[in-house]
């Protein structure tokens, strides 16, 4: 019996193995990139979390303005900007931090500033007047730029001011404004606020009705005049020995002054640059080689969070928004 041969073609050879082992290297690679990705991730989030409890410490760093003997230090503290209560408590932080470095034998409180918050002028000045009387060690103010109103307050706290020849400063004086948003709200969204009180003067000013001129006597023997007088006798405390009350009160009516009528007027005791500015401290300290540092803070990320949300609309906005603002601010300060 004849055997009945295969007709069928034998099996081709197989080429799964050679695209098995392209695949398993394909996948090899992208799971290193992948390892090393979440390694490089892992590193940074552990990064950011120590930059964020140093920011959290509010420690500051250390950047040489002038070399020097370490063992002599002269700190330099900016004031800039509009002066707010994170800006004092970014101040007061730094003073800490000099006061207590026993290396640190004068401050030189930069100032460019029209001035700002009634309470936060306040708080600098009294955080300046504290580390005097605490160390016994000198406090110099240098204006750059502009250190109007509030600028000019926060400086009162030290021994000696001295300014750049085109400085403005004075602006001795208060300001206080709101806006009314009745017709906007009224007439063009149609809405109607309704205001609940215990007293008819409670909500004095509101945005929701014109102010009377009931409302602003009121407001000036509350609010203006009380901070006024304060302004008028922290600059004749600060200049006793070169101008009395009067003097000050004459010159307090809300001008500004030139470097070069700033002195006339007594208000400053120099014209200079920051080079003067540390021979001054210098002096005062009574050394002669220094080290002079500025503190910056370093990145945390809470400033970044901080950053992300500041156009966040929240009840404590709509408040600073609607509410009116008692400032030693130089007028022109309000368009920056």
């Amino acid at each position: 019996m004849e055997s009945i041969e295969n007709t069928y073609p034998p099996n081709p050879p197989s080429q799964s193995s050679g695209k098995g082992i392209g695949w398993k290297i394909f996948f090899g690679i992208i799971l290193g990139f992948s390892i090393i990705a979440n390694l490089a991730l892992i590193v940074a989030l552990a990064a950011s979390v120590i930059v964020f409890t140093a920011g959290r410490n509010e420690s500051f760093l250390e950047k040489a303005l002038e070399k020097g003997s370490g063992s002599n230090k002269i700190a330099v503290i900016k004031i800039e900007g509009i002066i707010d209560n994170k800006l004092a408590e970014d101040v007061s932080q730094q003073i800490k931090t000099a006061k207590n470095d026993k290396n640190v034998k004068a401050v030189i409180f930069r100032t460019n500033s029209p001035g700002g918050g009634v309470g936060a002028s306040d708080r600098i000045y009294d955080q300046i007047c504290r580390f005097r009387a605490e160390t016994g060690k000198p406090a110099v103010a240098f204006m750059e730029t502009v250190a109007a109103s509030g600028g000019l307050y926060t400086s009162c706290g030290c021994d000696k001011i001295i300014a750049e020849p085109t400085t403005i400063t004075g602006s001795i004086g208060v300001i206080m404004g709101h806006l009314v948003l009745q017709d906007l709200f009224e007439m063009k969204l149609g809405i109607k606020p309704v205001i609940v009180k215990s007293g008819p003067k409670k909500d004095w000013p509101t945005s929701f009705e014109p102010v009377t001129e009931e409302q602003i006597a009121y407001l000036n023997q509350k609010l203006i005049c009380p901070a006024y007088e304060r302004f008028v006798s922290i600059v004749a405390k600060s200049r006793k020995d070169l101008l009395t009350t009067e003097q000050v009160t004459a010159l307090a009516d809300g001008s500004i002054y030139g470097a070069s009528e700033a002195l006339e007027n007594k208000l400053i005791d120099e014209i200079g640059y920051m080079e003067e500015a540390i021979a001054l401290a210098k002096s005062l300290a009574g050394i002669e080689n220094a080290k002079v540092v500025e503190y910056e803070k370093p990145f945390s990320f809470e400033s970044f969070l901080e950053a992300k949300s500041i156009f966040k609309l929240d009840r404590n906005t709509l408040y600073e928004f609607t509410t009116p603002q008692l400032m030693y601010l130089w007028g022109a300060g309000l368009a920056q």
